[in-house]
């Protein structure tokens, strides 16, 4: 049997265009063994177009990164990234601009015969790990101000309202390809995964999410929230969140049947460096 029958998962996710922006160039992947979040860039002529077109060339994690990959692993996944890269980069766009997207999120694979997590990010969406109470930021960000804070020159709490906060380092879609950060993280049976993108953490701190994530025991209640609080907060931003729960024992059989459901489909707009100042179970 493989490590994979084992784990059982349940999972909400909620996208909203926020209080300020007309279009949602926000696209989201909960499917399968497969929860991403993309956040697109470029401006309204090529933002929403370069977030589903990464997703969709991701599509096939959902079935697995051992069915779906020869070879699997993180390697499989750098094969997709890079089709990912040259579809969004092929993107036509208005003169001055540049398609991109951010990545963040997690895909169900294993190790000899064990669950983990494989946690992708590309950009400052994020990808956060919920366990025993404690809510963890596995992902780093790829931002101006994630290197200003690494250098000592600014506080992780002035990232929020620091003028560079949107400038992101690393992203699919412009310039050269550059390297994903992976993670393997051992699955826990009471995991709580939550993905999303900077819509959501420019307005709630970590306290506040966890908060919302320990309150409430439904991962598309805790999808909902989220986003309701983050539009309560100024909603600047586009806002997707993304929550994925292990099942306990006993449930694995309602988790893999029951229907999958997705809530919901200037400005705080992400950009690369250089440019111009919904639920279900398996």
């Amino acid at each position: 049997m493989s490590g994979l029958d084992t784990v059982a998962l349940r999972w909400g996710s909620a996208t909203h265009t926020g209080a300020r922006r007309r279009l949602n160039e926000d696209f989201f992947l909960a499917d399968g063994f497969a929860f991403l979040v993309a956040d697109g860039m470029g401006g309204h002529e090529a933002g929403e177009v370069a977030s589903s077109t990464a997703i969709a060339a991701l599509a096939p994690l959902r079935a697995g990164i051992q069915d779906a990959l020869e070879g699997g692993g993180a390697t499989g996944v750098e094969r997709l990234l890079a089709d990912a890269h040259a579809r969004v980069a092929a993107i036509a766009t208005a003169p001055g601009k540049e398609a991109g997207t951010t990545v963040s999120g997690v895909v169900l694979a294993e190790q000899d015969g064990v669950p983990y997590w494989l946690v992708v990010n590309l950009g400052d969406s994020r990808t956060y790990l919920l366990t025993d109470g404690e809510l963890e930021q596995v992902s780093v960000d790829h931002s101006e101000v994630q290197e200003l804070v690494e250098a000592g020159l600014i506080t992780p709490h002035e990232t929020r309202t620091h003028p560079r906060r949107h400038v992101v380092t690393r992203a699919l879609g412009p310039g050269a390809p550059t390297p994903a950060d992976f993670w393997f993280v051992p699955v826990g049976e009471h995991d709580r995964v939550l993905v999303c993108s900077d819509g959501l953490t420019g307005e709630l701190d970590d306290a506040r999410i966890a908060r919302v994530l320990l309150d409430e025991a439904d991962a598309q209640a805790a999808a909902d929230r989220l986003v309701g609080e983050a539009l309560a907060a100024g909603g600047r931003d586009n806002i997707t969140v993304v929550v994925v729960d292990v099942a306990t024992a006993g449930e694995g059989d309602a988790a893999r049947t029951a229907p999958h459901r997705v809530v919901g489909l200037t400005d705080e707009d992400t950009r690369p460096r250089g440019a111009v100042l919904t639920g279900g179970e398996r």
